[in-house]
């Protein structure tokens, strides 16, 4: 797909982090841009930011986990647009859930789910229809993570287990579109290969009422900034990817109809082989032994 000045492009979770990177570049190329993030306050700085930059820009505040609101949100972009040619289903949350799997709470996973997986299910179901109708070219990003994507981090395994559901979302979505012989692409992106500055460590600020937890944390949640000096002080020194590089590897991935935004890496890579080679040995998955804890 080529992407061109006047197309729409429509980003979830769009008020920070990787969506916001992402509204940026579409944005500075000339495309239109709508902005759905749950967080008004920050929805609204977004949409001021890139308005004082010449963009042209409609936000609004959904919920992605409520499938009327994903509904209105396809709504209000096609009357306000007329179209949509780029949807990047990106809004995601961490769970808060602690301890091992059988020790979480329902609402952890329902939360995780609610946002993670059926997130992007909505997106698909009310943009995919009237993109494929337009018979214009148009491609849908889904934003998974090589947590899960690629293989569990066990300390974090609500959102592995929606972040693999994401991915083969998009194998099916992608294998759908070619059936209907669709002008529309499809990608799954590992945003990376490093560690990312996003909102995500803070997401449980925006958790609703309906996924409340049962019971306080054990331990309290912990900012980015706050792990990141636990790490310094541990003598571990994190390597961070810019967003803006993400948001790149996006642009480029579209235009070149690429399905795997998985930014090259040593680690991403050995962890594919290893995975692969377990299950072709029909072997145990040795490789998640680094990270199983005592």
């Amino acid at each position: 797909m080529r992407l061109e000045a006047g197309q729409v492009a429509v980003v979830t979770g769009a008020a920070s982090g990787i969506g916001l990177a992402m509204a940026r570049r579409f944005a500075a190329d000339g495309l239109k841009v709508v902005l759905a993030d749950v967080e008004k306050g920050a929805l609204e700085s977004a949409a001021e930011g890139l308005r004082a930059d010449g963009a042209t820009v409609h936000a609004r505040v959904v919920d992605v986990g409520e499938r009327e609101q994903v509904m209105a949100l396809a709504e209000s972009t096609y009357e306000t647009f007329g179209g949509c040619h780029v949807l990047c289903n990106n809004a995601g949350v961490g769970s808060g859930a602690e301890g091992r799997m059988w020790q979480h709470e329902p609402n952890d996973w329902k939360w995780a789910f609610a946002v993670n997986v059926w997130g992007v299910f909505h997106g698909i179901q009310a943009f995919v229809p009237r993109m494929i109708a337009s018979g214009e070219p148009g491609h849908i990003v889904n934003t998974s993570s090589g947590d899960g994507g690629i293989a569990p981090l066990p300390t974090a395994s609500v959102y592995a287990v929606t972040k693999a559901a994401v991915v083969t979302m998009t194998e099916s979505l992608y294998a759908h579109l070619r059936a209907e012989h669709a002008r529309v692409g499809a990608s799954v992106l590992f945003p990376g290969p490093h560690m990312l500055r996003t909102g995500l460590w803070e997401s449980h600020r925006n958790r609703p009422d309906r996924y409340a937890k049962e019971r306080p944390r054990k331990t309290p949640y912990r900012s980015l900034g706050q792990w990141e000096a636990a790490m310094k002080e541990a003598g571990h020194e994190v390597a961070f990817t810019p967003v803006e590089e993400v948001a790149d590897l996006v642009v480029e991935g579209v235009a070149a109809d690429r399905f795997w935004l998985l930014p090259e890496s040593e680690h991403s890579d050995r962890q594919i082989r290893a995975r692969s080679q377990s299950m072709l040995d029909r072997a145990n998955p040795a490789y998640l032994e680094s990270f199983i804890l005592d």
